[in-house]
């Protein structure tokens, strides 16, 4: 059992978990993810590590509740409670270089729940010397989370709310632009978000031939490439997202395939969700009305 030692809610579906597990703690590196249970007989879910802490021997998860099981992590994983099970950290570290001679400048583009797992990179590069532009975005300025800590890890912060009620008014991929125009020597631009707005921003760097990773989270099931679910085509090959991943190159990912592939359970999912509520409503347990659930490919949601 992992022990929670903090939570904190950023909006009524945005949660942080703050997890005890010093030797992941040491062992994580920026661009990695965990594989999570809540319960013994719960789904095996992956989540992208959002920040983890040597010192204390904690790693962060920031999670969106959309679905049957991340709505009830939301409802049940609190302070004090505990994960049943929590491996990784897993995938191939995210390849942090500077260029010799020079500061290399890289813009780490983070849209909607991608904000999160965004922030170790641009840490680590910020640490090995890199001059690092951040874009991030989200719906509105009462979304807006880790502002304090982003400033903190780059050099300038671009920050992008769909109505302009902070920062500039537009999507991460309008930052981007800002950014590249602003900064034509850019050697790198690292993305994570919604699929949709990945393929946006590789398609923005395409032109200028700036190298592009993205950051993709397919299905996923057991994490050491067994399944075959998280298949990714990249340019001519097919690559396993839990073990040769998870970024790659932005430019060469398949975007259509990977998101015609995460629909592919979209009626068992609406369907265990609803399950699940009912359930709730059953046991007089406080949960929300069944709704549609939120298409993760829309770019209008902080991408």
């Amino acid at each position: 059992m992992f022990e929670i030692v903090a939570r904190e809610d950023f909006s009524d579906v945005t949660f942080l978990l703050e997890v005890k597990h010093p030797l992941m703690a040491k062992a994580a590196r920026p661009g990695q993810f965990v594989i999570v249970m809540a319960r013994p007989e719960g789904e095996r879910i992956p989540l992208t590590l959002a920040d983890f802490d040597p010192k204390k021997g904690t790693i962060t998860l920031v999670i969106q509740a959309v679905g049957k099981t991340t709505r009830e992590m939301q409802q049940t994983c609190l302070k004090g409670s505990a994960l049943h099970a929590l491996v990784g950290p897993m995938g191939i570290p995210s390849q942090i270089t500077t260029t010799s001679g020079a500061a290399k400048k890289v813009v780490c583009v983070g849209g909607g729940l991608g904000v999160a797992p965004m922030f170790p990179q641009a840490r680590a590069y910020k640490q090995a010397g890199a001059y690092v532009v951040g874009v991030v975005g989200f719906r509105s300025q009462e979304l807006v989370f880790w502002e304090d800590k982003f400033r903190g890890a780059c050099d300038e912060l671009i920050l992008c709310t769909n109505d302009g009620s902070a920062g500039i008014k537009g999507i991460v991929t309008d930052g981007l632009r800002v950014a590249l125009e602003k900064h034509p020597d850019v050697n790198e631009v690292i993305a994570i978000g919604p699929p949709i707005m990945m393929k946006a921003c590789a398609d923005a760097t395409r032109a200028r031939k700036v190298k592009t990773l993205v950051s993709v989270n397919p299905i996923m099931v057991d994490g050491t490439g067994m399944c075959g679910g998280c298949r990714v085509k990249v340019g001519d090959k097919v690559k396993f997202a839990c073990v040769d991943g998870p970024d790659f190159d932005g430019h060469l990912v398949d975007f259509d395939d990977l998101m015609a592939r995460l629909k592919r359970f979209a009626a068992q999912e609406k369907n265990a969700l609803e399950r699940w509520l009912d359930s709730c409503r059953m046991m007089k347990t406080p949960a929300e009305e069944p709704t549609e659930l939120p298409d993760p490919f829309e770019e209008v949601r902080g991408g």
